[in-house]
């Protein structure tokens, strides 16, 4: 059996609406996506650090992560930076997960719209 190590997996999508049930909806949509496709379980998550754009403000993302019965990870949310051109209503993950796949084995996750997030980076000329 393959030992543990801490492991960060990534995920984004949109939020249709700037209310709580959108965000919650968008966000425990999010979340489930990426654990069924790392294998990830709920003990096996140490924390999750949430970003909102600044159009998103109704409802913190982690509040979702509780409905879902996230009570022992520890969860932090704040606001994206406001890069110009940057997905509206778009909320992110990061997960610190303790898992045996190799770094490169985790599969981050980009829902309606947010897609766009994993564009290449243009090259330090």
């Amino acid at each position: 059996m393959s030992e543990q190590r801490l492991r960060g997996v990534r995920g984004a999508t949109t939020a249709e609406a700037n209310t709580p049930d959108a965000i919650y909806a968008a966000t425990r949509e999010m979340l489930a996506e990426v654990l069924r496709l790392n294998d990830v379980q709920l003990e096996d998550i140490a924390s999750a650090f949430f970003t909102t754009t600044r159009d998103l403000n109704a409802a913190y993302p982690a509040a979702a992560a509780r409905q879902l019965g996230w009570h022992q990870p520890a969860l932090m949310c704040a606001h994206e930076m406001d890069v110009p051109g940057g997905v509206p209503m778009c909320i992110r993950v990061m997960l610190h997960v303790n898992t045996a796949m190799r770094q490169d084995q985790m599969v981050n996750v980009y829902l309606k719209g947010a897609e766009s997030l994993r564009a290449t980076v243009p090259p330090i000329r």
